[in-house]
């Protein structure tokens, strides 16, 4: 059950992104032929998973949004993302990307100590040692694995069958799927487990609900527009 948890966690991190991020790299127009034999279940998970978005999600986001300070909810995203160190680490090195991998073992250290446990990415701001996303989805690709068929996951979007392979094999780098509850007075049941989760993913969303409006009224067809948007920059990742 924790490495089911671990799993739901990577993917609640992995899989978000800035979508100004995404608008800026690619642009939504571009059509691209991808093999979607589960459009239909896909459609209508989108439309689902939208839904939980603009009636569940973003309420409690933009409500927590006016209680937390931008500050404390960026540091709280920065030690999520720090404790996905491993998985960057470990795709870095299985890509031969060995400096890019030194540098993600030296922001870990430094702001796991200087920038406590995380809270502040003080590698960034004070060192220049940018973060190198890399994931076991981009390893596979790398060594030419093609993408599979898309397919929408519930409440976590866009993915495709390479990439739910390597969020399951990344869950296990995950260091909270080996935090035993008798190491801490913490995460003591399931439901605890998935209350944070659920909060991580409302934080993470009270720093990005606008820019996901932003480019979400511009979409024609929500479902191809979301599909092409993560496999286009799914790509450019592996290319790089």
């Amino acid at each position: 059950m924790r490495f089911l948890l671990s799993f739901v966690f990577t993917c609640s991190l992995m899989l978000a992104s800035s979508p100004s991020d995404i608008e800026n790299e690619f642009s939504a127009d571009k059509e691209e032929t991808l093999f979607d034999p589960l459009s239909g279940y896909n459609r209508i998970m989108t439309t689902f998973n939208d839904n939980v978005y603009e009636y569940v999600l973003k309420p409690t986001a933009q409500g927590y949004a006016y209680v937390v300070p931008q500050p404390a909810r960026e540091g709280i995203a920065n030690v999520a993302d720090n404790l996905l160190f491993p998985i960057r680490f470990i795709n870095n090195i299985l890509q031969l990307k060995f400096q890019n991998s030194m540098e993600e073992l030296g922001r870990f250290v430094i702001n796991s100590t200087l920038g406590i446990v995380g809270f502040m990415d003080v590698a960034s701001s004070d060192f220049g040692l940018k973060q190198h996303s890399e994931d076991l989805g981009q390893t596979l690709g790398f060594y030419g694995v093609g993408s599979g068929f898309h397919i929408v996951i519930p409440l976590l979007g866009p993915s495709n069958a390479r990439d739910i392979v390597g969020l399951f094999g990344d869950s296990w780098a995950n260091p909270m799927a080996y935090v035993e509850a008798r190491d801490a007075n913490l995460l003591d049941s399931f439901e605890e487990e998935l209350l944070l989760k659920g909060f991580l993913a409302v934080n993470r969303t009270s720093l990005h609900f606008e820019e996901y409006d932003s480019f979400k009224k511009d979409a024609i067809d929500l479902y191809p527009f979301l599909r092409n948007l993560y496999e286009s920059r799914r790509n450019k990742r592996i290319s790089e």
